[in-house]
């Protein structure tokens, strides 16, 4: 039996996430329909995670078992010729037996793009979420800084989702970079808690626009209360750059 693993580039706009479900269209059951079709059986693909709705991957990583001898080659130019077109296998290969996308994972980094402006530039406007207000990128940064190590992240878990599950994580990395009025935030961690990405780069923008205090990241780790972080900024912002093993 092999064990094949896949690098998958997408555009998240238009699927309801990675993960399968019923009632819409997912980038797992995509690939999985296609891989169907090339190999002659169902291949049960493990993804390194679950993206949301509208969040993307430049890096995303899974894996499938099967006993078909069809070239690595094949498969690789057989899916990317049946994909969609925002759906791009960016290599396949053949991993050992004991390689599971998930559990083999040592850390992600993802990355967040905001425009900070009254516009959104048309070529990124799928790929970027917009604030209008003055943001201070030195508060922002100072803020960024009590995040980074291990912490219980609750406070920044969606309120609705494994209330019960362990919500200790480390930051390895939690960078702001701004070229014009465009904002990266990348954020390396050895595991996410539900919409944390998302609801840490909110927290910072209040921060910047000086509606919170610096002192609020540090408050938000000790209190463990969602109802002090910042909003949930849109999804379309984040990607998911690369899984590390």
């Amino acid at each position: 039996m092999r064990n094949i693993k896949l690098t998958i580039q997408y555009e998240g706009t238009n699927y309801s996430g990675w993960q399968f479900q019923k009632n819409a269209v997912s980038i797992q059951e995509v690939i999985q329909e296609a891989l169907k079709k090339i190999l002659g059986h169902k291949a049960a693909i493990t993804g390194s995670g679950r993206t949301d709705a509208g969040v993307h991957a430049l890096g995303q990583v899974a894996n499938f078992p099967t006993a078909s001898k069809i070239p690595l080659k094949k498969i690789y130019m057989a899916l990317n010729s049946m994909l969609p077109k925002d759906i791009v296998i960016s290599r396949v290969g053949e991993a050992g037996p004991k390689f599971n996308a998930q559990r083999s994972a040592k850390s992600k980094l993802y990355r967040y793009t905001l425009v900070n402006g009254d516009f959104i530039d048309p070529f990124i406007r799928r790929f970027a979420a917009r604030s209008f207000y003055k943001l201070d990128i030195g508060l922002m940064r100072k803020a960024a800084g009590k995040l980074t190590g291990r912490h219980d992240f609750s406070a920044f878990r969606a309120t609705d989702k494994d209330p019960g599950k362990e919500s200790m994580r480390s930051i390895k990395v939690l960078r702001i970079e701004r070229t014009g009025n465009v904002m990266n935030f990348f954020v390396e961690a050895d595991g996410f808690v539900y919409n944390m990405v998302r609801n840490i780069v909110g927290t910072l923008v209040e921060i910047g626009r000086g509606k919170f205090p610096v002192s609020r990241a540090a408050e938000l780790i000790k209190k463990k209360d969602r109802r002090l972080c910042g909003p949930k900024m849109p999804a379309k912002g984040l990607c998911l750059m690369r899984v590390k093993y």
